[in-house]
């Protein structure tokens, strides 16, 4: 249906440039998936601020109904006392936003989850690690529908709907195979009102290269180095020097697929990671309590990405596979192709 201002496609409104201009509401209904450290932090937030706030919970619902959520970080306390909570996605319905907190080692069950949550302008926001976690919600809801954030952060669930931030940090999102649009800001703006700091940005994909900066030496270094935390990472003379390493081969394949990060990008990350004192990283918690880790989105693709281009990655493949050897008692990975 032609309109002066555009073409409507699946709900979304279109200009002739291929633009998404549809806009949030001042106020929007939002789920979130999943109740673990970013689910309750980010969630908690955007509760405190007046938005209509539901959390689909997988454990822990019994307490959180119980007692609410409860965030501790370095300068306040957050409570949410009356926290609408839920066992199915049927039971919250269509919703203006969808934040997706789950790992991604949990996307097969997306297929399920996310129909019920969805109306015909529902964004669907991963805040998911690693490379290529926007796909498979794409494959569900539609391209049109999906963004993405990186979330530069350290927060910690010590139980079910308490968490603890030592370093909120920010966060950065983006479209999914696009530029950012009006309704990227006005979903910043919505985080920043709930007291995130939060900017967004043209190029989601690097912003991923981004974030596997850190993700791939601290995450991996702290289960191939035997279960450490990350200020022993810091500490030791050999492990720093092999995190930086791991970094910069990063650098190089992203830099392959045209995103140029500057290296003092390096030593802002050991900045950041110094500030978060004995701090235990999101995939290190996971290989101690026995739950999956996202080792194909944090390592394994990267290899393969990296090695699709002719980009040689010695010490990130030597990790991918040191982590894959410690986690093939519990679930087999799949091949570096």
């Amino acid at each position: 249906m032609a309109l002066d201002c555009g073409v409507v496609f699946s709900g979304f409104l279109w200009d002739e440039k291929g633009v998404v201009s549809v806009h949030l509401p001042e106020k929007p209904r939002i789920a979130i998936v999943g109740a673990g450290a970013l689910g309750c932090y980010y969630g908690a937030r955007l509760a405190k601020a007046g938005n209509d706030v539901h959390f689909l919970v997988r454990s822990g619902r019994a307490a959180i109904l119980a007692r609410g959520i409860r965030v501790k970080t370095p300068t306040e306390r957050i409570q949410v006392k009356k926290v609408q909570a839920y066992a199915a996605a049927e039971e919250i319905g269509p919703c203006h936003l969808v934040i997706i907190s789950v790992k991604a080692t949990a996307n097969q069950a997306l297929a399920k989850i996310l129909p019920p949550l969805m109306g015909a302008n529902t964004l669907v926001l991963t805040l998911q690690n690693g490379l290529g976690v926007e796909e498979p919600v794409a494959e569900v809801v539609g391209g049109e529908h999906v963004l993405g954030a990186i979330c530069f952060v350290g927060c910690i669930r010590t139980a079910p709907g308490v968490v603890t931030c030592s370093f909120p940090g920010l966060v950065m999102l983006g479209e999914f195979g696009r530029p950012a649009q009006a309704r990227t800001r006005e979903l910043a703006g919505l985080f920043a009102r709930a007291g995130v700091k939060c900017e967004a940005q043209d190029n989601l994909e690097e912003l991923r290269w981004r974030k596997l900066v850190w993700n791939v030496p601290f995450n991996g270094l702290a289960i191939a180095a035997g279960g450490i935390t990350t200020e022993v990472i810091l500490a030791d003379e050999g492990l720093r020097m092999l995190a930086r390493r791991l970094m910069e081969e990063v650098l190089e394949a992203a830099a392959k697929f045209g995103h140029v990060i500057p290296r003092s990008f390096m030593d802002l990350q050991f900045e950041r990671t110094a500030k978060l004192g004995r701090y235990s990283p999101s995939s290190l918690i996971d290989f101690r309590e026995g739950r999956p880790i996202e080792i194909e989105e944090i390592w394994g693709e990267p290899v393969r990405r990296a090695k699709s281009v002719g980009v040689p990655v010695p010490r990130l493949e030597t990790l991918y596979w040191l982590i894959k050897s410690m986690l093939a008692p519990r679930k087999p990975a799949k091949k570096v192709r």
